[in-house]
């Protein structure tokens, strides 16, 4: 019989300011380290206008992270340092390995006056700090939908559910990433690994997470299950519930984050800045 996991940690998403001065809402970020071990940040940049993200997230470099741009609506122009550029559009996926080091600008669009989505931080460990950058770019008509019983559906962005896998694969930290809509008063159960941290972030309707079934939680809900239990729970509203599933293996190793870059130590920091500055930052070319 399976345990369920307790929730250990629930917050509302805050709001800040990021890039250029865009307004999005953060889920977690630095002051909740090491609870979400190996994710180090979620922001929520869903908007209804322009003016709060038009100013986007100009030229900035990243190292030792992974960055997950998920839409929803509009699209985000990027490019990088070493000449690769594209957009993402609604419903598509960019997993963005930073590695060794890339200095790149993303660039919110509205598509009928709508944008809206989701950029989630991956650590990297110590051995693969500096391995060489790559992306994995995922359009909406790849990513599949499993059809649950009981109402219940997801996109499979990372990981497997119900014998359909995700198409980014191959990353270090051996994650689920998922997108799930369930019918109003439908129940969701999903396994958790041994020893992997699980966390969901709610982003329509509401729903109660068991164990705790007299309280609903609804949109912009970000919430922490703890280590013991081998899966989660969920039942959702009378309007439904959607959310954002994700799980991973815990690094458990020290931390140095200074803004877009995060290493193991203050030295690899400064140095990485150093690099910055001098224009020897980039190691490696790209690959997709």
């Amino acid at each position: 019989m399976q345990q369920v996991r307790s929730i250990v940690w629930k917050s509302r998403s805050r709001g800040t300011l990021e890039g250029a001065g865009v307004k999005l809402h953060r889920a977690f970020g630095y002051q909740e380290l090491p609870a979400f071990d190996p994710f180090l940040m979620l922001d929520d940049f869903r908007a209804d206008r322009p003016e709060d993200y038009r100013a986007g997230f100009p030229w900035h470099p990243h190292r030792g992270i992974e960055t997950v741009t998920y839409m929803l609506e509009g699209r985000v122009e990027h490019g990088d340092s070493m000449g690769h550029s594209g957009s993402i559009d609604a419903g598509g996926v960019q997993w963005m390995t930073a590695g060794s080091g890339i200095v790149h600008q993303e660039m919110p669009k509205p598509v009928n006056g709508r944008m809206g989505g989701f950029q989630l931080w991956v650590n990297l460990p110590k051995a693969h700090k500096m391995m060489d950058p790559r992306y994995q770019e995922i359009r909406a008509d790849e990513i599949p939908t499993a059809t649950l019983p009981g109402g219940a559906s997801a996109r499979v962005i990372c990981g497997e559910i119900a014998g359909v896998s995700g198409p980014v694969r191959d990353i270090v930290a051996g994650p689920e990433y998922l997108d799930i809509a369930l019918e109003p008063g439908a129940h969701f159960s999903h396994p958790v690994r041994p020893g992997y941290m699980a966390a969901v972030y709610v982003i329509g309707g509401s729903g109660m997470f068991e164990p705790h079934q007299d309280e609903e939680s609804g949109n912009g809900t970000i919430l922490l299950f703890g280590e013991s239990g081998d899966a989660v729970g969920i039942r959702a509203g009378k309007n439904g519930v959607r959310f954002l599933f994700f799980s991973g293996k815990p690094l458990r190793e020290p931390i140095a984050w200074g803004g877009p870059i995060v290493m193991n130590t203050q030295e690899e920091l400064r140095q990485a800045f150093d690099e910055y500055e001098q224009g020897t930052f980039i190691k490696g070319a790209a690959s997709r």
